[in-house]
């Protein structure tokens, strides 16, 4: 920065700080934020609507708050009291309804509760400002609350009025609104930082739900993973992402989130599919859960529309593929190698027999046009997508606060992979005339991804296209495969026709020397540089572990989606990134809030510290401690600027 630059900066900052004294105060109060403990990271990823879990693991902070409620009161409550005050941490209404429905004596119980839970944030805003933990304050009752935290209640003057504010509290009738408050802010303490490392929607039943609750989250990020891509495109009006978003959900039995989720009337497809097609034995619809909508009646209507929009889909992708000779997808479009008479279709130069060739929609000269009722009902699926109030609110959320990735704390967090070569090293791809690897290749999808939605013209035309290229096309950083094979297994026995060929990167990053190519050409350097990542199921039945490379690649995805769970033989991972190091942890399959609320059951988790520090990592150690540094220095040199004359102090 040059002088004449640096003497506007200064007489900029000058405004926010007029005089010497304003200076000095920030650079204490900016010097001793750098010496706290580092704040505690929560990473997930492959959340894919399973709202209940995902509620629960965030409530619980993985275990933090039932590590920091034991370790508080081991000697004084008993286990069952200890997971009864989680209980309440984790679901405060529905708690206190239970605790009422059993007729304690409230005066007693509130006088107690209030008591542990403020001993609970006491411990868990130890390791922040006074300054953080007051904006933490929930308004209507921050100044009490701020009041007990600081309070000595052990004795003397101190001790009384500790008691008398709990006493007014109770006594004025604000005992549950304060609890919940409590409650929650003892929930935002634990947690200074979420990481969301992809794929949010489909195969659960409620992701609008996860969002919903997300919207309101203090700190969070995402690393876009494919299906979070498929909805974006969706909702930027790409056909092709509509019509694959809802073959997903009729495929999982999963119309809930479509249809009271986000307000996507589904008629138009069902009365289409209701008159063209008839069940397939193919098209089965997979139970979402408990809470889907899709009944054993509906089933039958179900098949049918799966169908339909599955046809529609391979049209639709096989006009995509001629209009983008530059994605190499080609052999993805097999309608025009179907011989209906002999049912036979041509892939990959083999003739493979047909389960199915009723295909009444499908012109044998012009297999890739929709027909007429085609386009009437994507014209409808388009427009209930690019007009939902509540998927844009949710999609502009991802936008500002996600990316393709994000280096943060000497980590690199992506969703699916960084594409590489046969010979281990990053592969260069051409898009646009560039010549582009790795991080420069991510920030080409990254931009591409925001034309999709809020671009113009043919540019924004070109780049819809792209996030279907991102959900399924070959080296795509989201996909990881060579081809999605949805076509062949619908309606190919031969499952050799159904193999996804997985990017080198799957190979090559379970390498200490992989991983160090990819962390290398994102500067991130040092035995403490990681890749997080999910995508890929770890199948910690089999033995597997989310631990790769010497523990330089983290895998996150354990199966927090149900259908997973058969593979994984786990319901997830997540991964702890505090001041003491990391640590995982896999949790079991959770029930329901429900049973968690009766019988005061915590998802059983197991914890494992992997990486410990030497020493505990403090503000200074991180990202944030770098940006406060170069304040520090900044506000040094305006302290010298006002010491030396050339700036005058006001004020």
């Amino acid at each position: 920065m040059g002088a004449t630059q640096t003497q506007k900066h200064l007489k900029l900052l000058a405004k926010q700080y007029p005089n010497v004294q304003r200076v000095c105060s920030e650079i204490i109060n900016l010097q001793a934020i750098l010496n706290l403990p580092k704040g505690t990271e929560h990473f997930m990823s492959d959340l894919h609507g399973e709202y209940q879990a995902f509620t629960h693991i965030l409530n619980n902070a993985s275990g933090v708050i039932r590590e920091k409620i034991d370790k508080l009161f081991t000697e004084t409550l008993s286990t069952t009291e200890r997971a009864e005050l989680c209980t309440l941490i984790y679901y405060p209404e529905e708690k206190l309804r239970q605790v009422k429905e059993k007729g304690a004596y409230m005066p007693t119980w509130y006088s107690t509760t209030l008591h542990y839970l403020v001993e609970v944030c006491r411990e868990m805003a130890g390791k922040y400002t006074r300054s953080k933990v007051r904006k933490a304050l929930p308004q209507e009752f921050g100044y009490i609350i701020d009041e007990l935290l600081h309070a000595d209640n052990s004795h003397g003057s101190m001790a009384d009025y500790y008691k008398n504010i709990t006493h007014s509290i109770i006594m004025l009738g604000n005992a549950d609104a304060f609890i919940k408050a409590l409650a929650q802010l003892i929930k935002r303490l634990a947690v200074d930082h979420l990481h969301i490392v992809g794929d949010i929607f489909d195969r659960g039943t409620r992701p609008d739900k996860i969002m919903d609750l997300l919207l309101h989250h203090h700190q969070v990020d995402f690393q876009w993973g494919n299906h979070d891509i498929l909805w974006m495109g969706a909702a930027a009006g790409s056909p092709d992402c509509v019509a694959v978003t809802i073959l997903n959900c009729v495929s999982y039995g999963n119309l809930e989130v479509l249809e009271q989720g986000y307000g996507i009337n589904l008629r138009p497809l069902a009365l289409f599919a209701q008159e063209m097609y008839q069940v397939s034995p193919r098209f089965i619809v997979k139970a979402a859960g408990d809470d889907s909508m899709v009944t054993n009646k509906d089933m039958d209507l179900a098949a049918k529309m799966y169908k339909a929009i599955a046809m529609i889909h391979f049209k639709l992708e096989g006009q995509l593929i001629g209009r983008h000779p530059e994605y190499r997808m080609e052999e993805r479009r097999l309608l025009h190698k179907i011989d209906y008479e002999l049912r036979m279709v041509e892939i990959d130069g083999e003739r493979y027999p047909l389960r199915d060739n009723v295909f009444p929609t499908v012109r044998r000269d012009d297999p890739y046009t929709l027909t007429e009722q085609e386009s009437r009902v994507m014209n409808s699926l388009c427009d209930a997508f690019t007009k939902s109030e509540k998927l844009a609110r949710h999609i502009q959320f991802l936008y500002s606060n996600g990316s393709m990735y994000k280096c943060y704390n000497n980590n690199l967090l992506f969703h699916g992979c960084i594409p590489m070569n046969e010979e281990g090293h990053i592969a260069k791809c051409k898009w646009d005339g560039q010549v582009l690897h790795g991080r420069t290749l991510m920030d080409y999808w990254d931009a591409l991804a925001r034309d999709a939605y809020f671009g113009s013209g043919e540019a924004q035309d070109n780049a819809r296209d792209g996030m279907y290229y991102l959900w399924c096309g070959r080296q795509s950083p989201l996909f990881g495969r060579d081809k999605m094979t949805t076509f062949e297994r619908l309606f190919v026995e031969d499952k050799r026709t159904h193999v996804e060929t997985e990017d080198p990167y799957y190979h090559f990053s379970l390498t200490e020397a992989g991983c160090t190519t990819i962390l290398d050409n994102f500067e991130l350097y040092g035995e403490t540089a990681h890749i997080i990542n999910g995508h890929v199921p770890v199948k910690a039945s089999k033995g597997e572990s989310p631990l790769k490379a010497g523990g330089r690649l983290i895998v996150i995805d354990g199966g927090f989606c149900k259908a997973y769970h058969p593979k994984t033989g786990i319901a997830g991972y997540t991964l702890i990134f505090n001041s003491y190091g990391m640590r995982l942890s896999a949790h079991r399959p959770f029930e329901s809030v429900q049973k968690a609320i009766e019988k005061n059951e915590d998802i059983h988790s197991v914890t494992d510290a992997f990486e410990t520090r030497d020493h505990r990592l403090k503000v200074e150690d991180t990202d944030i401690g770098s940006d406060l540094r170069e304040q520090i220095s900044d506000l040094t040199l305006l302290l010298a600027a006002y010491q030396g004359g050339k700036l005058q102090e006001q004020g």
